[in-house]
This record gives structure tokens, C-alpha cells and sequence, in this order.
């Protein structure tokens, strides 16, 4: 007997390099004390995927600005290399949590920031792809990253807020912690 499976996505079982093929998702917020005594402010964590070997990279991120997203995939791209193509959901199923996450909502549904991100986007030659509207298990690759990613963060550091410095160090710590799995290696 053999377990019969669905058929990947053609990104999901091509060999590529690393990070080539992209998908992307917030969660947030998260809590940063800027100085010792002042109030936490909010950040988000903007957590990319590889298709083929499912590594993970996380990236603080102070707002939800395009301009701010733009800053974080440079730094992505500095690191591990241009991608080729970046999906991602396309902020309908945010629609639910619209309370909570308001203002990740209102900005990927905004026209004027999927133009200015795919504008970017063509100038490196990156071609981006939204998951079809209701369709939140096309997404299930980047959201099980964030849950993983929410579990160790959690578990170090709870709600308590903590320095920019110390946010970093600890998302590359869990970085590390998510891409010390065996890979699959062995395309079939």
C-alpha cells in the first residue's frame, strides 16, 4: 500500500536555490520598549518562506508602511539572495480579525501600496502572486512558519516587551532554532 498524496504546487517541488521562490506574512503586533522607562510601542514581524526547503527568515519591522515592508524585503534580498517570484495571501482572510489586525488590512488592500510594491517589485524583476480570495489554506507554508515562529517567542519572552536589540537577536535565535531541521533533500 502505498499513501496516495495531493500534487505540491509546481514552486513547492522544482530544485531551486534557497529562497528563489518566496512566500511572505506578517504577525505582529509585537511589543518594543525603545529606551529603558518609556512605553512599549508596536512592531510586526515579517516572516519569508522558502518554497523548496521551507528555511525561514524573520524580519522586525517597526510599521505596517509599504515603505516599511520595502526596507525589510531589501534586507531579505541583501542576505539571501533576489527572488524570483513572492507569494503571499492577499489580506481578505484578515477580514475575520479586521479588529485586531486593522491596520494590516487596510494596508494590503490599498491600491496605492500593491502599486508601489510591484513597481519595486519590477525594478528587480520579481514577480509577485496573491493566493486567491477565500482560499486561506494556499497560505498554509508561511502560516505554519508563523505559528512555529509565535511558539518560541512566546515561550522566551511571553508578553513582556523587550529592547529593538534584544527583539532582533531573539528573532534570529528562533531563526536559527527553525532552520535547524534536517531538510528533504532527496527530490523524488
Amino acid at each position: 500500500m502505498q499513501q496516495f498524496m495531493g500534487e505540491l504546487p509546481s514552486p513547492r517541488v522544482s530544485v531551486s536555490r534557497p529562497f528563489l521562490k518566496t512566500g511572505v506574512d506578517y504577525f505582529g503586533p509585537v511589543y518594543i520598549r525603545p529606551a529603558p522607562r518609556r512605553a512599549a510601542v508596536k512592531a510586526y514581524v515579517s516572516v519569508f518562506v522558502c518554497f523548496c526547503t521551507k528555511a525561514v527568515h524573520l524580519e522586525l519591522v517597526s510599521d505596517l508602511s509599504t515603505d516599511r515592508f520595502l526596507q525589510a524585503l531589501q534586507r531579505f534580498i541583501s542576505r539571501r539572495g533576489r527572488c524570483s517570484d513572492i507569494y503571499s495571501d492577499n489580506g481578505t482572510n484578515f477580514v475575520g480579525a479586521r479588529n485586531k489586525l486593522g491596520e494590516l488590512y487596510r494596508l494590503l488592500r490599498d491600491h496605492t501600496h500593491r502599486e508601489k510594491v510591484t513597481s519595486e517589485l519590477a525594478k528587480d524583476g520579481i514577480q509577485w502572486h496573491f493566493n486567491p480570495p477565500s482560499a486561506p489554506h494556499f497560505g498554509g507554508l508561511w502560516e505554519a512558519a508563523v505559528r512555529s515562529t509565535k511558539n518560541h517567542l512566546i515561550k522566551v519572552i511571553g508578553e513582556t516587551p523587550v529592547s529593538a536589540e534584544d527583539f532582533s537577536t531573539l528573532l534570529t535565535q528562533v531563526e536559527a532554532c527553525l532552520n535547524s531541521r534536517p531538510f528533504d533533500t532527496d527530490v523524488r
